[in-house]
């Protein structure tokens, strides 16, 4: 069907999702090219039940077919603030639609839904702007190359400077597997998030994750010369792409080169099993790992994070960049892990 020709057939009508259509909109999400691997219905029993936020799912019909969609949670939290995001833990969200009247539909029916359900603040986490007279937060942008079809042109592909770190850690005799558990990436990860002064989620989230996705969520974890683990990176795979979302190391692994050396591995086993896309993901313009992806090659495409405030005067700046959390990161760095690993899911499940 032409795109053009959509609206032709009738105003699309919204609605809340019901139990009978998560089949329909799984089906939908994976044909529709703007929906993400966040749009999969999945990640409704994930908020639910690990990060026990209300679920908003809206869908679209028009002629009796599906044509759009629209993720959102409630987020209530004494600290952030309460609002309504597609989607909180994710990096895109917002509208996935056959058509620009589908997607004004929806996002008119998520803001009626947002004044209804007394939030601060709706938030769109787009990947390209579709309200021009909402607020934009520009504060991100996400990384995406193709892959090429051969190993070596992929090896050569990345920046000389680049290139050499990857050869020096295939020199320290590194090597990776893939995990069939989280336990060896939890461990990596909470280190790794411990030492940046930031609160770990829980291991339970990543458990779930591979439950509720199976073989489209990913483990693959770095060995030094010893077998030890030095370095870990969970990813997620969606049609043709494979995007790193989450990572972990020890200190030793920049010494080693173990995470440079980590994402060369996912990108050459990634061009081994026949993708397309390498999706960097989400980085903040001025930090360390915005530099890290441009060396590899990659160029910024800015994030079309939009938000209709209702209760607020201006965007929310909750992470770690804002100021007035730099002296609670500078005692969270402190907390002994253990405790840092028990007290840390109550405060992230309300950051989304």
């Amino acid at each position: 069907m032409n795109l053009n020709d959509a609206p032709a057939l009738g105003r699309p009508a919204v609605r809340p999702l019901g139990a009978a259509d998560e089949s329909r909109w799984e089906v939908f999400v994976e044909a529709c090219p703007a929906a993400t691997f966040f749009h999969r219905i999945g990640w409704k029993r994930i908020i639910e039940q690990v990060f026990r936020h209300r679920t908003h799912y809206l869908l679209a019909e028009r002629g009796g077919r599906v044509c759009g969609v629209l993720p959102l949670a409630q987020v209530r939290s004494r600290l952030f603030g309460h609002s309504l995001v597609s989607l909180p833990f994710a990096v895109y969200g917002g509208a996935a639609a056959d058509d620009g009247e589908t997607v004004a539909a929806l996002n008119a029916a998520a803001a009626d839904l947002a004044r209804e359900l007394g939030v601060e603040h709706l938030e769109l986490r787009n990947r390209q702007r579709t309200e021009p007279d909402w607020p934009l937060q520009e504060l991100y942008v996400t990384f995406r190359k193709p892959i090429l079809p051969q190993v070596e042109a992929n090896l050569l592909a990345i920046p000389r400077k680049q290139r050499a770190m990857v050869r020096k850690a295939i020199g320290r005799g590194l090597a990776s597997e893939i995990d069939t558990g989280v336990d060896r990436f939890f461990d990596l990860y909470a280190d790794n998030v411990h030492r940046h002064g930031t609160p770990p989620y829980p291991k339970r989230y990543f458990e779930a994750l591979r439950e509720v996705f199976g073989d489209a969520v990913e483990v693959l974890t770095v060995l030094d010369a010893r077998g030890q683990p030095v370095s870990g990176v969970l990813s997620f795979y969606f049609r043709d792409e494979v995007l790193p979302y989450y990572a972990g190391d020890r200190e030793v692994a920049r010494e080693l080169a173990a995470n440079d050396f980590k994402y060369w591995e996912l990108m050459r086993r990634a061009c081994e099993r026949g993708l397309r896309v390498f999706d960097y993901g989400r980085s903040k313009r001025g930090t360390g790992s915005f530099d890290f992806k441009k060396n590899w090659g990659f160029e910024p495409a800015p994030l079309a994070y939009e938000y209709k405030l209702l209760k607020r005067e201006a965007i929310p700046q909750n992470n770690p960049a804002n100021p007035k959390y730099r002296a609670m990161i500078a005692v969270w760095r402190r907390l002994p892990r253990p405790v840092a690993n028990a007290l840390g899911p109550a405060i992230v499940r309300n950051l989304g």
